[in-house]
């Protein structure tokens, strides 16, 4: 177990903790309404508190809150209480695997609270935003390319290909026999896109290549053999930062909360 690594464990964790609603806000929404209850049942009182997090829950995804929402998440409530009853007293919460999805729930719980208190001691700054900013664009370069491709399964394929254009044949015909069904019912068309949108050495290839122009020789890629044309350019369009900043805040949220887990592995005895 001490060899294993810790990277996809940490990515299905970030996927899985995106909570529909902040759990400080949930548990701010407890604490302000944390007096009286929503109803009893066999005894058990179930506060008000949590119909109210519910429907701040629900809020948080579009759902305006009214009194017919309220009647029937405490419904809802209540009708969980009685099967949560009924289920202890058939002895499930004793069943082993019961507990185990019990506690995987609790951890889920923890962790989403864990990243929003590490999110909010470790606040991402406006220098690091503009940072990673000029970095994208750098990445994404100046120039947008508005491509087609043949994708077939082998080199002996491409070169047939190229030697039917040289001939004169039409790519957009050409581009049926190719294995990309997103692109071959489109004659092969990429629309456009940053030459580092695609796959090295393709978005090289494409790079070098002047309009009007297809490789004269075949590039390979995982995904099989592409044949490339090129056929316009034009100046990149970036959006500014503050359109991109709410998406940008997150991602450098994620990569932060990411290397905190992986130096709390690194820390962690793991036997």
């Amino acid at each position: 177990m001490s060899s294993a690594k810790p990277g996809l464990l940490i990515a299905t964790l970030l996927a899985l903790a995106v909570p529909s609603v902040s759990v400080v806000a949930l548990a701010q929404t407890a604490k302000d309404g944390n007096s009286g209850k929503a109803a009893t049942v066999n005894g058990v009182a179930i506060p008000k508190a949590r119909v109210d997090m519910i429907l701040k829950a629900q809020e948080a995804q579009g759902q305006p809150s009214s009194p017919e929402l309220r009647t029937a998440v405490t419904r809802e409530l209540i009708m969980r209480e009685i099967i949560e009853q009924e289920a202890k007293k058939r002895g499930l919460t004793k069943n082993p695997e019961v507990q185990a999805q019990i506690d995987f729930a609790r951890q889920n719980v923890l962790f989403n609270a864990y990243r929003e208190d590490f999110q909010r001691r470790n606040p991402i700054t406006e220098a690091q935003l503009k940072a990673e900013y000029e970095r994208i664009k750098k990445q994404m370069g100046d120039t947008e390319y508005k491509a087609r491709h043949i994708l077939v399964g082998s080199e002996a394929e491409a070169r047939e290909i190229i030697a039917q254009l040289d001939k004169g044949a039409k790519f957009e015909e050409l581009a049926s026999k190719s294995k990309d069904p997103g692109s071959s019912a489109r004659g092969g068309d990429l629309d456009w896109n940053s030459a580092s949108a695609y796959v090295e050495p393709f978005g090289q290839a494409l790079a070098k290549l002047n309009k009007g122009e297809y490789t004269k020789d075949p590039v390979q890629t995982q995904f099989g053999w592409h044949v490339i044309k090129l056929e316009d350019t034009r100046p990149a369009k970036f959006p500014s930062l503050e359109e991109v900043k709410p998406g940008l805040t997150q991602r450098l949220q994620n990569q932060a909360l990411e290397q905190h887990l992986r130096d709390l592995w690194a820390k962690a005895k793991i036997e």
